[in-house]
């Protein structure tokens, strides 16, 4: 999510997905039929267990519907129908249930039945552009590992794929996949190093340097993007922090004040000065 939605949506992402996932619900004993069978649990989670949470806040017309699309692959092209299914049932969860997990988790079966590039790189960017305002940690890492296996597959369609590169590297950083998040800094370096006017690989590097408490080095890329992006609200917001963190009151005070140049919604611009106020 970008981070201009900071106020407003952040924090109701959070509590939306909080719904959605409220401590350890333990999934039917009665496995869905049609339930991808390749899942790897990841951080402890399995997507039973993420969904059976979900459908706690289904009406018992919407459970119903739920359930006959699950199991309505039995006979034909079974792989087509898969798809079919995947997307009526990732539809279904985002338009509907207004639930993200289950809508980008669908999303991203179809996408791995598909085996399309530009597919697989979009349901990844679901759960990665969502990873950062999450705090929960365990479902913080299932969402990670969901990332990663489809930014994976798509490279391995197109290992040229810098954005997928920057996308995998990401996962390491956000989703504390491993136990050390330099393997993630690493992989989106390569990129940035090859190609110093990516600004996608700069911005996430400066993410990281903010992550692991280097400062300067997260400020300087975040200028880069700035320079290159004047415009870039992301950008803006992650330098004035960043300036906040490493205790440069005056030029974060500086930078909140670029990002209510570039804001409209209200709610944000009232948190934009109460940081502000808070650093005078």
């Amino acid at each position: 999510m970008k981070r201009q939605h900071w106020a407003l949506a952040g924090f109701g992402l959070i509590l939306l997905i909080s719904l959605y996932f409220f401590g350890q619900t333990i999934p039917p004993k009665k496995e869905l039929a049609q339930q991808p069978e390749n899942e790897k649990e990841t951080g402890g989670l399995s997507f039973r267990q993420v969904l059976a949470a979900s459908k706690q806040r289904l009406s018992a017309q919407q459970l119903a519907h739920v359930q006959q699309l699950e199991n309505s692959v039995v006979r034909g092209d079974v792989k087509a129908q898969q798809i079919k299914t995947y997307y009526q049932l990732a539809s279904f969860w985002r338009d509907t249930a207004k639930s993200f997990l289950p809508a980008a988790f669908y999303a991203g079966e179809a996408a791995k039945l598909e085996s399309l590039e530009k597919n697989l790189t979009f349901a990844a960017h679901l759960f990665l552009d969502n990873l950062r305002d999450q705090n929960d940690p365990q479902l913080k890492i299932w969402m990670a590992g969901r990332a990663k296996e489809l930014f994976e597959k798509s490279l391995e369609l197109n290992p040229n794929n810098d954005s997928a590169k920057v996308g995998l590297g990401s996962c390491y950083v956000f989703g504390n996949l491993g136990p050390n998040p330099m393997q993630g800094i690493l992989i989106i370096k390569e990129v940035a190093d090859r190609d110093p006017h990516n600004m996608y690989a700069q911005m996430m590097l400066g993410i990281g340097g903010v992550m692991t408490g280097q400062f300067d080095k997260a400020i300087d890329r975040f200028k880069k993007v700035v320079d290159h992006q004047p415009d870039n609200l992301e950008a803006i917001l992650n330098l004035a922090e960043a300036y906040e963190q490493k205790g440069d009151k005056t030029s974060a005070i500086q930078w909140y004040e670029k990002c209510k140049v570039f804001v409209r919604n209200p709610d944000l611009i009232k948190e934009l000065e109460a940081r502000i106020v808070a650093l005078k």
